[in-house]
């Protein structure tokens, strides 16, 4: 088996799959990409038993057709350290445990394991499939993936809920303590209710491999996995095996106090006010009153920040608390120069969303401090 192919025609593939290896695995072969050649294409495959990555290359085959797995970190540190525009060829001759990579004067050997011992994930069909802009599902992750659970005991907080329904795609996540929903309308595609929940790992990997543009990329749900394809790569996770939370039963109905302020200007005075806040517990409070929004923080240390800021709130005053870096964390993802709070009183949570588009919701509980 010998191959050729250009430097940058098998980086753009390597650093694609790359993403789904497993660094600490029990299993060796895990940490090693499959090469299947086939006539004159190169599909690569990566997988950490959750997670699958391929992506194609076109190179100049000089042998047979075949398989071969090499060790993804090593060959991805060679390729990087090469010069540009390298040519570089591909020799694993005979029943051998090694491939043979020579570029220019460049020489290596490296090990490789059995090509027939690489998992596979089954073929299965989507059972819900849909396009969508790459732009309009990063949107979606983007609004959302940071209220996600990080190694919870519920586990199906670990992840996002996706769903679909008639003209409508959501994606939902929650820790317990915050809430993220948001909603893309696209007249046409109609799709029947379904729901199903998305892995962390998988997640910041579709973040990671979309980029916000104008394309098309092809979608599937199916009963254990989620597959995304694209012209340059497929991307397949499984779901996480369980029931997230009945979220609209949570979603505060009793609001009555509505201010709208300048984004940036609060996220400013909240990441001010978040330097001198307990650093375990990021606790800040907000006090209310009719032309005032006072927000303080304290620390162990005795130390105590104050700022201010004008509002227009024509309501009873109110004092409520919040993890600051929650409620920065929503101003961060919100597109609007304005944002809006909806608020009950000091032991409800509150609704924050952009003053403009209703596209994203999202609800933080509040602190006693």
């Amino acid at each position: 088996m010998r191959f050729s192919l250009n430097r940058e025609l098998l980086l753009k593939p390597l650093l694609l799959v790359s993403g789904a290896v497993e660094r600490k695995s029990t299993l060796p072969i895990l940490g090693n990409i499959l090469f299947d050649i086939k006539g004159q294409t190169l599909t690569l495959t990566a997988t950490d038993l959750e997670l699958e990555m391929v992506a194609h290359a076109q190179l100049d085959n000089q042998g047979t057709d075949g398989k071969i797995t090499i060790p993804t970190r090593k060959l991805l540190d060679i390729c990087k350290s090469l010069p540009e525009n390298s040519l570089l060829t591909f020799n694993a001759e005979g029943e051998g445990d090694s491939v043979k990579l020579i570029s220019g004067r460049s020489k290596y050997s490296l090990s490789t394991l059995p090509a027939e011992d690489f998992p596979n994930i089954e073929e299965w069909k989507g059972d819900v499939e849909f396009k969508l802009l790459k732009s309009d599902l990063l949107r979606l992750i983007e609004s959302t993936h940071f209220s996600m659970a990080n190694q919870d005991v519920r586990y199906y907080l670990n992840g996002m809920s996706i769903e679909s329904e008639g003209h409508e795609i959501r994606s939902v996540a929650t820790d317990g303590h915050r809430l993220a929903i948001c909603k893309i309308s696209n007249d046409s595609i109609t799709l029947p209710a379904r729901q199903v929940i998305v892995p962390r790992k998988g997640i910041l990997e579709i973040i990671r491999l979309l980029a916000p543009v104008d394309e098309e990329i092809q979608v599937y749900l199916g009963s254990n996995h989620l597959r995304i394809i694209d012209t340059e790569f497929s991307f397949t996770s499984k779901l996480v095996d369980g029931r997230f939370p009945d979220y609209r039963r949570v979603l505060p109905r009793n609001g009555d106090k509505v201010f709208v302020t300048d984004k940036e200007q609060l996220r400013q005075v909240l990441s001010r006010a978040s330097i001198l806040s307990n650093e375990k517990f990021k606790g800040v409070r907000l006090n209310f009153s009719n032309a005032l929004l006072k927000i303080t923080a304290n620390n162990p240390e005795q130390e105590q920040a104050e700022e201010e800021l004008e509002i227009d709130f024509p309501y009873d005053e109110l004092e409520i608390g919040f993890n600051v870096s929650y409620v920065l964390d929503v101003l961060n993802a919100i597109k609007d120069d304005q944002v809006k709070f909806t608020l009950a009183d000091a032991n409800s949570s509150v609704v924050i969303e952009g003053a403009a588009s209703g596209e994203a919701l999202y609800v933080v509980m509040p602190m006693r401090l």
